[in-house]
């Protein structure tokens, strides 16, 4: 059988589909049973299991969990155990950590209230949940077709097909993919969601914002000496091994069983195409207020993810003909508290009050307006107002004069005010790089195994697996745009930006190759926003296949 001649896809009708089993879906999922226990809801999940695609610091602010579950303190099963007790933040130089005095800090930086813990088993533990209540959940699925009805409003979506060989033949293990068909669909994909960028351009939803800014999150979890473990310890940086110009910062959080979450952000706006986001992590956990914490320790985990950045000024229209995003697929990232949780399931809940309310008035398929109007006034829009203004002042004057008058931007709009108005972002991350002959190559220092490590060795900690003989989920539109302009202009960053060694340029007699080793992509999607062309598109590989990532 040809591809041209499958088969038609079975269908199955639901009352609402929710795309994407992390915090905000399933939290939509919960609060639409809880607001009406005859709803159907399913939730479908790309990851191999709930979790398996979830990376998150994470320290957890609770206000949306205490919304939608008021005891989660008292079950013994929820993964949350250990509450921050001790809160520090360091400007880093090459050799020192100068701690920034906590009355500095305006009052929405503090952390105390919050929990430290892994976001996949926070997943993992709301999924059987959302179940008890009758949500259906089919992991393993990926959403990889919007489906619309003949006046152009949502009406569900197609799972991939699967068993199709890498040359497009259909093996014999071919498996037509599902329509799942609903009266509305909540798009719950996380960052720069594959079928979510395709709404957004389809329904021009973007047209009012700011462009979307991202940053890549790196993260390892180490296991290390008890006698240096101190539980509820969380810490933040800024400064040394990035210069001034480049945005990012660092996190190291004590949590549960002597593990230790260590992570890296690089804001994805920078400009020098030699930089190297993973080798920039490892050179960082080399400082000497860093590497004590680790030796003698074993690190058993690794995983990155793009981050949505832009905040406020960025969020896209949320609502359109048939459904809504919901979670980061919008963009609810709050980029000084490095927090995305608490507004992701806000979010996600929100849109389940209005989706249930449509309901209950006997509408179907059209634009839940509503959703859209009220999230600037709800706790989520409000939380992101406050701080609107800290990533374009980092952006704009660097990070020592940034950070600073990103602070006190912080420090008025706690007072209800701020002296810079709402500031721009100016140009996508795609747009920022500069021809490499602007720049020198960086001479990253070699791993030693111990401390710090290759990016092969990470990918195998993630457990990451595809099926080898599909086709490749990266698509490049133009591969001589890419020879001409990446690799020629900007000296071949996607070699450096990618985390997982997914792209090389291989040098051979009849010139240099672009060479794609889709087995190893751990869906970061950073290629997706950082090509310099904007000539590389990520879309969903065989369902189960990626990362599966444990306690992430």
């Amino acid at each position: 059988m040809s591809a041209e001649e499958l088969p038609p896809r079975e269908s199955m009708e639901f009352d609402v589909v929710i795309v994407g089993a992390g915090p905000s879906g399933l939290a939509a999922a919960i609060r639409l049973k809880q607001l009406n226990a005859d709803l159907s809801v399913v939730v479908v999940e790309k990851g191999s299991e709930v979790g398996a695609h979830i990376l998150s610091g994470a320290v957890i602010d609770p206000v949306s969990l205490d919304k939608l579950i008021p005891d989660w303190r008292e079950d013994a099963d929820c993964p949350l155990k250990t509450q921050v007790k001790d809160d520090r933040f360091y400007w880093t130089t090459a050799t020192s950590a100068i701690r920034l005095p906590n009355f500095m800090m305006p009052p929405l930086m503090n952390n105390h209230h919050c929990y430290v813990g892994s976001l996949g088993n926070v997943c993992r533990w709301l999924a059987p949940k959302a179940e008890a209540l009758g949500v259906e959940i089919y992991p393993g699925f990926a959403a990889a077709e919007v489906l619309y009805d003949d006046n152009g409003a949502v009406r569900g979506i197609a799972t991939g097909d699967m068993g199709i060989a890498r040359d497009g033949s259909l093996k014999d293990s071919f498996t037509r993919g599902m329509e799942l068909l609903g009266k509305y669909t909540l798009f719950a994909e996380g960052a720069r969601g594959s079928l979510s960028k395709q709404l957004i351009a389809k329904y021009s939803l973007a047209a009012k914002s700011e462009p979307s800014k991202f940053g890549i999150g790196l993260k390892e979890v180490w296991e290390i000496d008890p006698a240096k473990h101190q539980k509820g310890l969380i810490q933040h940086s800024f400064g040394w091994p990035l210069n001034n110009k480049t945005g990012g910062g660092s996190f190291l959080y004590h949590y549960d069983d002597n593990k230790v979450a260590v992570g890296f952000v690089v804001h994805l706006n920078y400009d020098d195409p030699y930089l190297s986001p993973f080798d920039e992590f490892q050179r960082f956990k080399t400082h000497p207020s860093i590497r004590p914490v680790f030796e003698g320790g074993r690190r058993i985990g690794y995983g990155a993810r793009a981050i949505t950045e832009g905040g406020y000024q960025s969020v896209p229209r949320l609502s359109f003909p048939g459904g809504a995003l919901i979670g980061c697929a919008a963009g609810f990232v709050n980029v000084p508290r490095i927090k995305g949780v608490h507004n992701a399931m806000g979010s996600g809940m929100l849109a389940a009050e209005h989706v249930a309310a449509a309901l209950a008035a006997g509408r179907a398929n059209d634009e839940l307006v509503e959703y859209e109007n009220a999230w600037r006034d709800s706790a989520v829009g409000r939380d992101l107002h406050k701080v609107r203004n800290v990533k374009p002042l980092w952006s704009k004057f660097g990070t020592i004069i940034g950070v600073a008058l990103g602070g006190f931007d912080m420090w008025c709009n706690t007072l209800g005010f701020s002296l810079f108005g709402t500031q721009s972002h100016a140009k996508p991350d795609h747009k920022t790089l500069d021809a490499a002959k602007q720049h020198t190559p960086i001479a990253y220092p070699k791993p030693d195994g111990k401390l710090t490590f290759d990016k092969l060795s990470s990918v195998f900690l993630s457990n990451t697996n595809h099926e080898e003989d599909q086709p490749i989920h990266l698509k490049v539109a133009d591969m001589n745009l890419q020879k001409m302009s990446e690799h020629d202009v900007y000296a071949g960053p996607s070699n450096r930006y990618c985390p997982a060694a997914v792209y090389e340029w291989v040098e051979e007699a009849s010139g240099p190759r672009f060479q794609i080793n889709a087995q190893n992509c751990v869906h970061c999607k950073t290629c997706d926003v950082k090509d310099p062309n904007g000539n590389i598109t990520w879309v969903p590989p065989e369902g189960g296949g990626g990362p599966n990532y444990q306690g992430m």
